[in-house]
């Protein structure tokens, strides 16, 4: 198959999820190979799951189909430019490579925009909508030197 039949099966699946009322006009393809390993669509309402975005739920789907928390050697196609929460998954994941079609200016068209969530991460703590404030860190700490030192952990 080609790259635009893998992008062609991503933007059908944007049309599905938004004529099935699933999510908003989003899919994605994991390919690895030149074989389709998984394909999904944004399912935030139909599970509400904030998260289930096309890219997080096929990148979900393509580590059980290989077995891996990794997509090594594998590529995303998705409908349109991820949002930063898609873009941290997929940094996570490790594709070689990521196609999209419709960009975030886009998206912020029909009411996807996530301007907002980078200009609250260059906010000190105390200023965000949400503040994040830090607590017990030295309890917590102690998991991270106990993570530190075993010798049996999977690095990731």
């Amino acid at each position: 198959m080609s790259k635009e039949s893998f992008m062609n099966e991503a933007i059908r699946l944007s049309f599905e999820t938004m004529r099935n009322n699933t999510g908003g006009p989003f899919g994605a393809v994991v390919v690895k190979n030149g074989e389709i390993i998984a394909r999904d669509f944004n399912r935030v309402v139909s599970t509400n799951d904030p998260t289930a975005h096309a890219e997080v739920v096929a990148i979900r789907e393509a580590c059980k189909a290989l077995n891996t928390f990794q997509l090594d050697d594998c590529e995303i196609y998705t409908s349109c430019e991820p949002c930063p929460m898609c873009m941290a998954a997929i940094y996570w994941a490790r594709p070689s490579k990521v196609y999209y079609a419709n960009s975030k200016t886009d998206a912020a068209g029909i009411g996807f925009d996530d301007d907002f969530i980078y200009k609250e991460l260059e906010l000190s703590y105390d200023k965000r909508r949400i503040p994040l404030v830090r607590m017990m860190e030295k309890e917590a700490l102690e998991a991270f030197k106990e993570w530190a030192a075993k010798s049996d952990k999977t690095e990731y």
